[in-house]
């Protein structure tokens, strides 16, 4: 596998020749609009037939380059020579190594869909463990209230085996709304209420469980937010409960976005806990990245001194943000199309080292744009973590949005787990 940047002056010709490889895989591969156009800082995947890779590994308490060796099912030889400079007798909790090696890591992915567009599933089929179908919301007495026809969404997703979950929000209107939230969760016959139509539409239309987006909870309902998904996966059973949460490096109590999510509870209860690490950068908010690598590493740190990392997931986004910064507005594309708009534009394309996420700038109409999005360099840091961490995997807001590049880097370097469908 390589990551080839473009410099100034090269043609997909010139790069396709250096890696033996067609142009027309590149253009597949990478998404790009034609063969023709390219910018200088446009990061291409260039996927090979390698059968080693290259996976990273932070050093635990008593773990010896024997033990590693055998786990990764390669030789002392070859990590030591991938890393030349660790003593083999005497290795560092928390030092991080290089093991060269042909075993691939597994996990368990999901991505959220917006019914609609079949052809996704399809398309994704050997890439998610499960999908949760973005369709409803529920009342203000707690009754489950759908917004959009799940019917064929889960049908589809059954067939080509993808486990289906319920996705339920506290959505009114078009955002998230704590007060909605905050009513049904401190009153406990609407409590019950949600949790028993859940339940019935579960068994109805055979959902394999529930992805929960609770967002903006008062963080007054902390106490009964937790009793709530206490009470729910009692009543689920062996159905999934998926919670996502904002994500956060510290506990802050008192904060109206993070406060009412207690870590380490919801992790006591839950099966799986996709962090939401992404949307540093927000729309309303100043020109950054997505998803800085140096605040999700911090985000999956304290997350997992709370958490069993086998219950963990951490949110890819498949957008960036662009910023017009005279109007102050902000507008959400696909990492594809932003990668494209770049090329049509003729800009150059920058990358943030420290963020390791690209971004670009150009004018329209007098106006100038600023963009963040995340490319093969910016995911492949983030699947580092993954493996690092020995997370359980990774969910991706959301699948309706092209990103050629993740999936194939997918494809090459993880074996997606699949869970049976109900």
């Amino acid at each position: 596998m390589a990551i080839h940047v473009v410099q100034s002056g090269e043609t997909l010709a010139q790069i396709a020749k250096q890696y033996t490889i067609s142009v027309a895989v590149i253009v597949a591969v990478n998404g790009l609009p034609s063969a023709n156009d390219i910018v200088p800082g446009l990061a291409l995947y260039i996927p090979d037939t390698d059968i080693i890779q290259y996976r990273s590994y932070i050093v635990k308490e008593g773990d010896t380059l024997w033990q590693l060796a055998n786990h990764f099912d390669t030789t002392i030889t070859a990590i030591t020579k991938a890393n030349p400079t660790i003593n083999p007798h005497s290795l560092s909790i928390g030092q991080k190594l290089l093991i060269p090696t042909a075993t691939m890591r597994q996990m368990e992915t999901l991505g959220f869909l917006i019914p609609g567009n079949l052809s996704v599933l399809r398309s994704l089929s050997n890439f998610l463990t499960y999908v949760a179908i973005v369709a409803y919301s529920f009342t203000e007495e707690g009754y489950v209230s759908m917004l959009l026809d799940d019917t064929a969404a889960i049908e589809e997703s059954k067939r080509v085996g993808i486990t289906p979950l319920l996705m339920i929000r506290n959505f009114t209107g078009d955002d998230f709304d704590a007060e909605l939230a905050g009513n049904v969760l401190r009153n406990a016959e609407y409590r019950a209420n949600l949790i028993n139509s859940l339940l019935q539409v579960i068994d109805e239309k055979g959902y394999g469980g529930v992805s929960l987006d609770m967002e903006f909870i008062p963080p007054t309902e902390r106490e009964n937010f937790n009793l709530f998904l206490y009470e729910l996966k009692r009543a689920l059973g062996s159905h999934i409960l998926h919670v996502n949460v904002h994500a956060k490096t510290e506990d802050l109590p008192t904060n109206r976005i993070v406060g009412a999510y207690d870590y380490q509870m919801i992790g006591q209860i839950a099966d799986i806990v996709a962090v939401m690490t992404m949307d540093y950068g927000y729309p309303g908010g100043p020109p950054a990245p997505v998803a800085p690598i140096t605040w999700v590493e911090e985000v999956v740190q304290y997350t997992t001194s709370l958490i069993h990392p086998q219950k963990v997931q951490i949110a890819f986004p498949l957008y960036g943000y662009d910023w017009d910064i005279a109007a102050e507005s902000t507008t959400a594309l696909s990492v594809n199309r932003a990668q494209n708009q770049a090329i049509s534009a003729k800009t150059v394309i920058e990358y943030d080292q420290t963020a390791a996420t690209p971004w670009y700038s150009y004018t329209q109409n007098g106006e100038e744009h600023i963009v963040w999005f995340e490319d093969i360099r910016s995911y492949r840091a983030k699947y580092v973590l993954v493996d690092q961490y020995q997370l359980l995997g990774v969910t991706y807001w959301h699948i309706n949005l092209p990103a050629p590049q993740n999936w194939v880097y997918l494809y090459n370097h993880f074996v997606v787990e699949k869970r049976e469908v109900k």
